[in-house]
Formats: structure tokens, C-alpha cells, sequence
């Protein structure tokens, strides 16, 4: 596979390049990558191994040659990854190549933090647009920009050219956003809040709930003090006391009834 990058179909002028059609733990683990390229070339290194950046990122050396071959970047021999043509080709194809706009709803909190956060310019995007439906909020500054009613959504989105939904409102709200951000011609979302949202086909939607995540690390830190003795576990025989008086091990399977 070719190291460069794509050119087009058949070469025409102002034809649409061509993309890898990557594997969703690939695309998921790219942005890590980048990362970690980001932070060496930051304290002055020009290559890195394949060894060094998957340690960087948090994966092993095999999975990440495996994901980059992908791209069609194999390194060289002796000498490792090139760094900045690695993150060209990973900005590319995750497609952070122009600054895509980004729309945030729901300013309360979360939405605040969010709002005043500025590594996202750092890493491809534009907070282009804030909006909330509570009026106490609106006209409201924020990092130079003014909070506008939810109702404004669709004017803006055009002016914008949002890419990019960001809900972060209480989950009665998440679904009527949702909707006005699909009707405004916005297909990708990203939702805080915590529930299911349904949109048509071709919409894209990455959730991000904080509370499911700190019940999977409790789960982690249950079997880790099940496995070590501490209380909650049946001394000696290294099986923790489960609800209705059974008794489970770390590595049995659960049984349906």
C-alpha cells in the first residue's frame, strides 16, 4: 500500500480522495496515536518506534504496526516512524485537516466547562455556537461567544456550517435536540447526557455518560478487592457472597435460570 497520501479518484482535479476503509478500533485508536505523536514532537523528536509510540499510546507494539499499516505507513527499518509525516497522514484520514465547526447545547455545568475548554482548537475544531432554552443563559459570553436560544439552532447552524452537534443538557432535552440538530442538516453528534437518542440512518452518534463509566471502574474495584481478601469476600476460598446467599469466583461465567 502506498505511503503516500491519496490524491483522488484516477487523479481528476477536485475529485474526492480516497480513504482507507478502516476498522472501528482502528479509527478509534487513531486520535491516541496522534496524541502521543503530538507530545513527542513537542519535546523534540523527529522518529519514534513502533515500540516507543505504542508505549506512548497505551497499546501494544504489534495492534498499532497492525492499525498504521492501514494508512499505509509500515516506518523503516532501524529508524522508526517519521512523526510529523505520521500525523499528516492520521489528520488526514481522521479528517482534521480543516477546523470543523462545532455547535454545544446545553450550558449549564458540564456545558460551561465545556464551552471554556481550549484544547479543542488545538486539536481540529471550532466551538462556533452556544445555545441553551433557559433565558436566564442566553446572552451569556462565553470565551467571546453569546449564548443564543435553542430556537436560533437552525439559523446558525447554517451560517456556521456546523459539523458537529454537542448535547450536553438533561436527558428530558437530549431527544428534542437532537432532532433540531438533524433537521439543521447536522449528521454527527456527540451526547453527554444520559440516554439513548434515536436519529435516522447516515446521523452518527458518539455518547459519552460519565456515570456508566465510574460503575465499570466500581465493578473493577468489587473484583480486585473480591480477589485480594479485602471485605466482601468469603475468607480462604477466594469466592465472593452474591446476592441470594450464591457465591461466585472471578473467572466463572454467569448461568441463566
Amino acid at each position: 500500500m502506498s505511503q503516500q497520501r491519496p490524491t483522488g479518484v484516477s487523479g481528476r482535479a477536485g475529485a474526492v480522495p480516497v480513504l482507507p476503509d478502516l476498522p472501528e478500533a482502528t479509527v478509534a485508536r487513531l486520535p491516541e496515536y496522534l496524541r502521543a505523536l503530538h507530545h513527542l514532537a513537542e519535546t523534540g523528536h523527529d522518529t519514534v518506534s513502533s515500540e516507543g509510540l505504542a508505549r506512548a499510546a497505551g497499546v501494544n507494539s504489534a495492534k498499532l504496526r497492525k492499525d498504521l499499516s492501514h494508512l499505509g505507513s509500515y516506518g523503516t527499518r532501524g529508524v522508526g516512524y517519521d512523526i510529523d509525516r505520521l500525523v499528516e497522514q492520521i489528520e488526514f484520514v481522521l479528517g482534521l485537516t480543516q477546523r470543523r465547526a462545532v455547535a454545544l447545547v446545553g450550558i449549564g455545568n458540564l456545558g460551561h466547562a465545556l464551552a471554556g475548554y481550549a484544547g479543542f482548537g488545538s486539536r481540529g475544531f471550532r466551538i462556533a455556537a452556544l445555545f441553551d432554552a433557559d433565558t436566564a443563559r442566553v446572552g451569556e459570553q462565553i470565551n467571546g461567544l453569546v449564548v443564543r436560544h435553542i430556537d436560533d439552532l437552525p439559523r446558525y447552524a447554517a451560517e456556521e456550517r456546523i459539523a458537529i452537534g454537542v448535547i450536553a443538557t438533561p436527558a428530558a432535552a437530549a431527544q428534542r435536540v437532537a432532532d433540531l440538530l438533524v433537521a439543521a442538516g447536522v449528521t454527527s453528534i456527540l451526547n453527554f447526557a444520559p440516554c439513548v437518542l434515536v436519529v435516522p440512518d447516515g446521523v452518527d452518534v458518539r455518547k459519552v455518560d460519565l456515570a456508566i463509566e465510574l460503575q465499570i471502574l466500581s465493578f473493577h474495584e468489587h473484583r480486585k478487592a473480591s480477589l485480594t481478601g479485602l471485605p466482601g469476600t468469603t475468607a480462604g476460598t477466594g469466592l465472593t457472597a452474591l446476592p441470594g446467599g450464591l457465591a461466585g469466583t472471578g473467572t466463572q461465567e454467569a448461568v441463566g435460570t
